[in-house]
């Protein structure tokens, strides 16, 4: 059985792929790493979350990264129009790299399920990662079942994030929200 290391950003955007990639075959475990997360409390959240996931479905999570947004801010600093294309590489060049050194067969990430999130640049970023490292990866466009992540995550009562993760996606998030509540006509 070919052995998959699975990058999550979450709980429920596991829940889609976790089961799928088990589907075909696959050996998956998880990998928590995202410094892209902003603040703290909003990191332990989302692990908090995984990790109860991961219990609930017998998913091994390999290590656990200490939080450090110094890196991600590092990457992007002066280059946030690029922010999603450098936080996409960070993540998955950091997943290909533990894959490698695991023994891992591919690696993928569950960034594929959500409509949110930039496929092209994800899939480039994965490829990029997979040439440097010398693991596969292992694309699925699981967007078509997003809407399964919320009901599956609710049933497993999963905390449910309402922004990507970083600071400038909570930012853009709430502004939002904020022109909506002003002007509901926006």
């Amino acid at each position: 059985m070919d052995k998959v290391l699975l990058h999550t950003c979450c709980g429920p955007c596991a829940t889609v792929p976790l089961p799928a990639l088990r589907k075909e075959g696959f050996d998956v475990r998880g990998y928590f790493y995202n410094p892209n997360i902003h603040p703290f409390t909003e990191y332990a959240k989302r692990l908090e979350a995984l990790q109860e996931y991961a219990r609930q479905q017998g998913l091994k999570l390999i290590g656990e990264e200490p939080y450090n947004p110094v890196d991600y801010f590092h990457h992007i600093t002066f280059r946030e129009q690029k922010r999603c294309q450098l936080c996409y590489q960070i993540r998955l060049h950091k997943t290909a790299q533990m894959a490698r050194s695991g023994k891992f067969d591919y690696f993928s990430t569950s960034l594929l399920v959500s409509p949110f999130q930039k496929h092209d640049l994800i899939k480039e970023a994965g490829e990029m990662a997979a040439e440097k490292y010398g693991v596969p990866f292992l694309y699925r466009d699981f967007r078509s079942d997003y809407k399964e992540t919320v009901s599956r995550s609710k049933e497993a009562g999963l905390y449910r994030q309402q922004y990507c993760g970083c600071l400038y996606s909570e930012q853009e998030r709430y502004a939002s929200a904020k022109r909506k509540k002003e002007d509901p006509k926006s």
